[in-house]
């Protein structure tokens, strides 16, 4: 029963997961305010088989609070979402919701700092996201019952910052909890074998890649034109607007080119040697990675932490430079159909990847940080690629754009084939690994609640206090 078990408490962190996805994006939890006694004259409507509640204080976590409404509000999310809400209890959302306070009030408690900047970006994401399902802001401003724009803003910003504090937190729990060798193997020792999990389908792939070569004047157009934007900011221009503009990164140029960022962030290797170069208010010159050319201003320094913003602009592949990279990487192909050369001989020798060619093309899954790709969770894209190679057979040249346009050509093999198994300790041990310290993030993430709610001033009123929560919210 033990991989049983198992399931049932990975299925009830992915149910954790998925809630605090959909509470991040939607906003049911309610920030810290100051209540009046007065009763909500128009009901929130639930769905069918929740009575409506006389809102007020349910209940506090610290110096957070929770609504009655708080849990409508939950409801109403989750079906608006196509969600069914038949089989959780007001209860059970209660749980969640205290589960939120408890994580953002021990941030606070830890100097965990979320700020302005953040809050504001994070402003930007949900607005638009909203507005793209509704359509129109007034109608959000409405939907939370605010009397205007302004308001409603003041309101969420103290969502946001309440919900990046719980963010924060989580990952600080989750993020210091590592995993030896021998605890992998005593995990799978206690799987007793008619209860192994099976594992899908997968694939190893490789890559070839070439990048059409730019000039040497393309280069310098674009690095003229960044230093004309540092210009025009060093004397008064936001860098942030300039970066709304003409940055090329999807990533961060709707938030103003804002990123926060620590040395183990996983950025280029030039990125972090320059954004770590520079003090507060500085702004660089012009430097190269190969996703283009950039611009980093720094907003804050905190400790081993910076919070900064840049601005990404690529030089202009011309058409004669697509043509020249497609006849290289044609001529490549020739060369492996012919046998003249292997395919990984020829990723490390004319593959333009640094990151795949010292390995002979293979790809990384990055999601396992392992080679092996599951087809039924493989990018749709890459899949489309693969899906009707045969064994050793090498793809004519793919013409592949990036998210930040750049353009190149590759060539893929698939050098393995995993068919459908049960696991084994020697050729899953990554997926294994996998699957135990996500038992020993769960533990200690229920330990830390333990800890914690003993620490923490909490109080739940009325019949809530009849509640079966899963940690010891009554302190009983």
């Amino acid at each position: 029963m033990l991989l049983k078990k198992l399931q049932l408490k990975t299925i009830d962190y992915k149910l954790i997961l998925t809630m605090c996805f959909l509470f991040f994006f939607t906003s049911i939890i309610s920030a810290q305010e100051i209540i009046k006694d007065t009763v909500i004259k128009k009901p929130v409507e639930i769905p069918s088989g929740h009575k409506q509640k006389i809102d007020g204080i349910i209940a506090n976590v610290g110096d957070y609070i929770v609504l009655d409404s708080d849990i409508d509000k939950g409801y109403l999310e989750i079906s608006a979402s196509g969600g069914s809400t038949k089989d959780i209890t007001r209860c059970q959302m209660l749980g969640k919701l205290l589960e939120d306070k408890l994580y953002a009030h021990q941030a606070i408690q830890d100097s965990i700092v979320v700020s302005d900047a953040e809050v504001r970006s994070m402003m930007d994401d949900r607005l638009n996201y909203m507005i793209q399902q509704v359509g129109d802001i007034n109608k959000v401003v409405a939907y939370y019952k605010k009397n205007s724009v302004e308001e409603f803003k003041t309101y969420f910003s103290d969502i946001l910052k309440e919900q990046k504090l719980a963010s924060e937190m989580t990952k600080k729990i989750v993020d210091a909890v590592e995993i030896t060798p021998e605890e992998v193997r005593n995990f799978f020792k206690k799987i007793p074998k008619d209860e192994l999990p099976t594992f899908g389908a997968e694939m190893e792939v490789a890559q070839i890649v070439v990048e059409p070569k730019v000039s040497k004047e393309d280069k310098q157009k674009v690095i003229d034109r960044l230093n004309a934007i540092r210009k025009d900011v060093l004397e008064g221009s936001s860098f942030a607007t300039k970066a709304v503009l003409y940055s090329l990164d999807p990533g961060s140029a709707p938030n103003g080119g804002y990123y926060k960022m620590t040395r183990k962030t996983p950025f280029v290797k030039e990125f972090k040697d320059v954004a770590f170069s520079l003090g507060e208010g500085e702004i660089s010159e012009p430097f190269e990675t190969n996703f283009g050319y950039h611009i980093i201003m720094i907003d804050k320094i905190k400790g081993q932490e910076v919070e900064l913003r840049h601005i990404l602009i690529s030089p202009t592949v011309s058409e004669d430079a697509l043509k020249d990279a497609k006849e290289r990487i044609t001529n490549i192909r020739n060369k492996i159909v012919n046998k003249e050369i292997t395919f990984a001989e020829a990723a490390r020798t004319e593959s333009d990847e640094k990151e795949t060619r010292a390995n002979g093309g293979t790809l990384v899954n990055p999601n396992t940080q392992d080679t092996r790709f599951e087809l039924t969770k493989m990018d749709p894209t890459l899949y489309s690629q693969v899906s009707n190679l045969k064994d050793n057979e090498v793809s004519q040249p793919i013409l592949n754009t990036d998210d930040k346009g750049k353009k190149t050509y590759k060539l893929i093999t698939i050098t393995n084939r995993i068919d459908a198994h049960t696991a084994d300790y020697a050729k899953d041990y990554t997926k294994i690994k996998e699957l135990a310290l996500k038992e020993k993030q769960i533990t200690t993430i229920s330990k830390w609640f333990d800890t914690k709610i003993k620490d923490t001033y909490i109080k739940i009123i009325g019949e809530y206090r009849d509640c079966n929560f899963v940690y010891n919210w009554l302190k009983k």
